[in-house]
């Protein structure tokens, strides 16, 4: 909060001028689902290092996006539509060639020249691939699956924000810190994605655990159910733990938001 209070007692003729100009090209309606007040994801942008809040801000906007068509409540057949789109708009992007409001955000990123999008269109990939009901088989699924969806786009703001970009420290971070999201976020929606026919977890433990689709829809969870659940909270909190762990000490002033995202998600 002093960190907070300093900036803001900073006349605004002497803040980071290129900062604020990025962040006022990206329309105000996408910001506002991108870090919406009082969500880790604001959190961690508002106490990101100067050079990473404009990339953070776009790979937020875009995660905000795809998780709008992800969930249960969207339409099957408009989520698999615009993700359609967004997997070509991924590819323009790779190419310089995007059109959307965002993607062109961040193709105008001064990190932008040298970077590489392709984790951008795996995210969409893997994205299309969830809402189409294709459940984890395996718990050992549940890794590259969540680096496809959020581990490498995680990374990518680094690299825009100008660092070195190869880092063993930094991506088993985003690794971490994207299964421990999606262990998080399956275990707030798992009975709104049962009721969609969705299964956000691995068949193999579900299998073990003795839970059928009727246990996961119920309401309150059976006792099996709840102590499976119970384990993966453990496991979530493992993970994020992890995140933190694996950041170099070095790495830490740059690579802030990744500590808030951590320490929130615990």
């Amino acid at each position: 909060w002093k960190a907070w209070h300093a900036f803001r007692a900073t006349p605004a003729s002497q803040r980071t001028p290129r900062t604020r100009q990025i962040l006022k090209a990206l329309d105000e309606t996408y910001r506002a689902r991108a870090i919406p007040p009082g969500t880790a994801r604001y959190w961690s942008w508002l106490f990101a290092a100067d050079a990473t809040r404009p990339p953070l801000l776009g790979i937020y906007a875009l995660g905000a996006e795809w998780q709008a068509l992800m969930d249960p409540a969207t339409e099957s057949a408009v989520a698999h539509l615009k993700l359609a789109w967004w997997q070509e708009e991924m590819q323009r992007l790779t190419t310089r060639s995007a059109v959307h409001p965002i993607s062109s955000y961040l193709a105008a990123l001064p990190g932008a020249a040298s970077a590489d999008f392709t984790p951008l269109l795996i995210a969409a990939h893997a994205a299309a691939a969830q809402i189409s009901g294709v459940p984890l088989e395996r718990g050992a699924n549940l890794e590259p699956q969540s680096q496809a969806l959020w581990g490498g786009p995680l990374a990518l703001v680094s690299r825009l924000a100008g660092e070195v970009p190869e880092d063993a420290g930094l991506g088993n971070c985003t690794r971490w810190l994207a299964a421990a999201d999606y262990l998080a976020r399956a275990i707030r929606d798992y009975r709104r994605e049962a009721r969609a026919g969705r299964v956000a977890f691995a068949i193999d433990e579900l299998m073990a655990a003795g839970i059928d689709n009727a246990d996961l829809a119920a309401d309150p969870p059976p006792a099996h159910l709840q102590l499976y659940l119970g384990r993966l909270r453990e496991q979530a909190a493992q993970f994020f733990d992890r995140a933190v762990q694996a950041l170099p000490r070095a790495r830490r002033g740059a690579d802030r938001h990744l500590l808030v995202l951590a320490a929130l998600g615990l």
